[in-house]
């Protein structure tokens, strides 16, 4: 039976038609199993696919099908333009987390010299990120996993910023980086547990649980790693952290009352209108 792309776009769109974008994912997944653009599928529409190229279409359309994320079938994801190695041992790179590095860019000149750790750094986004924007700039990057420190760490050498990056196994909730720095930055688990009981099968069937859940109300490692960031950074140092929509009262009140040599203490929303990121500034 010949099927030509246009054909077996509507195909795979029907299939999956109980997941999130189906014409997205169709479209993403065929270019990704023919090796070419979405822009090649449409200009191609008609062309007629061997038994062998639609074999490898249907098999990434089957565990998309069965709720696999597409970021963790095509093992890659853009984050703030640039293109980031992804596995199941890492989040899925998500836009609200750019508003972290565009706070960053705000606060810092591209030719500055600076230092900076990420708390959390799961595939590197952040770290990686502020180092190709910043080309002075020199970071720690922290994790408890040794799966995700690995992907972070590719990507550090993709992006030719490994030689200004470190990468550390650790608990940030337990242990303080040592050093000290100009600036913190962090995405850490803030999902509530009753949230994350809630979420879509895409999330919790395959994202790292440790990555997303933190407690009972989300603020667990909120509340342990604020003593650390603290002590890392210098006078004047600033701390920008990814909060969930809900938080931000919560940990700026823990901020003010428990952390005076904290000031500053502010939230920048998404795009989406919602808190999405609290800065601090050390006195």
């Amino acid at each position: 039976m010949s099927r030509n792309i246009q054909d077996v776009l509507k195909e795979c769109e029907s299939r999956l038609s109980g997941v999130d974008s189906p014409r997205l994912s169709a479209e993403l997944l065929a270019a990704h199993a023919l090796d070419c653009s979405r822009l090649t599928l449409n200009l191609e529409r008609g062309r007629v696919l061997t038994d062998d190229e639609y074999a490898a279409v249907n098999a990434l359309v089957t565990r998309r099908e069965a709720g696999e994320p597409v970021a963790y079938i095509l093992g890659s994801r853009e984050f703030y333009g640039l293109d980031f190695a992804v596995s199941p041992a890492v989040l899925i790179p998500r836009p609200e987390t750019e508003h972290i590095v565009e706070a960053v860019e705000q606060t810092f000149s591209r030719d500055q010299s600076f230092c900076f750790a990420d708390l959390g750094t799961g595939s590197g986004i952040l770290a990686v990120t502020i180092a190709v924007l910043f080309p002075n700039a020199q970071g720690v990057a922290v994790d408890v996993s040794p799966a995700a420190l690995a992907v972070a760490k590719a990507n550090a050498r993709a992006h030719n910023v490994a030689d200004r990056l470190e990468f550390h196994q650790a608990d940030f909730t337990r242990e303080t980086v040592k050093g000290a720095f100009d600036l913190v930055v962090s995405n850490p688990p803030y999902v509530s547990e009753s949230e994350f009981a809630a979420a879509s099968p895409e999330v919790t069937a395959f994202e790292p649980i440790g990555a997303l859940v933190s407690g009972p109300d989300g603020l667990d490692h909120i509340r342990a790693m604020l003593p650390g960031v603290a002590t890392m950074l210098k006078p004047g140092g600033r701390f920008f952290m990814e909060i969930g929509y809900d938080q931000a009262k919560m940990i700026i009140d823990i901020i003010i009352d428990k952390y005076p040599r904290f000031e500053g203490v502010g939230v920048k929303k998404d795009l989406s209108g919602r808190d999405r990121v609290v800065s601090a500034r050390k006195k």
